[in-house]
């Protein structure tokens, strides 16, 4: 299975995706600031279904594959390698973000906010694309299963994911006031994002090992 110092690398990836404001998070925040916690976690449990579901079919794409073709694994590890550089460029050039919630949202059932949060990920091709570009450069295929090493990563991603939303989730729900008036947007999550995507876009470029 994986060992700890990939798993550490895989951890500070996952760390610097999940902390940096985007579409689920913002989605999370609104969801708990207008409608409290518990929608807050529904929409949360959603989303991370649907980064599971995105995980299996990697895994059974990418185990078929290396099984296959035995090249593909340098394959899909240097396209993506050219994908995370691509993302570390949209980062370091997009505009900066704010936690800014929405006012005036319907009420929703906690089972629709489930609902809303798997379909919001699972129809989000970045994340398909992120699943099948980071992934594989943290698998190794002489550790056994190509798919339960798949599986593990995408539960470290949610563990993470659970700490860091679980944190916006509470924050929102007592401060709404707060975070509707604090719309100034701010540049750094985008520098941090995109310094940690070329790092690892540049360190699997220049190794050749699996």
């Amino acid at each position: 299975m994986l060992d700890w110092s990939t798993l550490a690398l895989f951890s500070v990836a996952c760390l610097a995706l999940t902390a940096t404001p985007g579409p689920d998070m913002l989605l999370i925040a609104s969801r708990s600031a207008t409608q409290g916690k518990g929608s807050g976690f529904a929409t949360l449990a959603g989303i991370q279904a649907g980064t599971y579901c995105h995980a299996l079919a990697a895994a059974f794409g990418l185990s078929q594959l290396f099984l296959a073709v035995p090249p593909a694994y340098d394959a899909v590890r240097y396209a993506g390698a050219a994908y995370l550089l691509f993302l570390a460029w949209k980062a370091f050039r997009s505009p900066g973000t704010s936690l800014a919630t929405t006012t005036g949202l319907p009420r929703y059932s906690i089972v629709t906010a489930f609902r809303q949060g798997l379909l919001t990920n699972l129809l989000n091709p970045k994340m398909a694309l992120f699943v099948l570009a980071l992934f594989p450069q943290f698998v190794r295929p002489e550790a056994g299963s190509v798919g339960l090493q798949i599986m593990l990563l995408a539960t470290v991603l949610n563990a993470i994911g659970l700490a860091v939303n679980g944190a916006v989730i509470l924050t929102a729900s007592r401060l709404r006031h707060a975070l509707s008036g604090h719309d100034r947007p701010s540049r750094w999550p985008q520098y941090f994002l995109g310094t940690v995507f070329g790092g690892l876009a540049a360190k699997l470029a220049f190794d050749s090992g699996h």
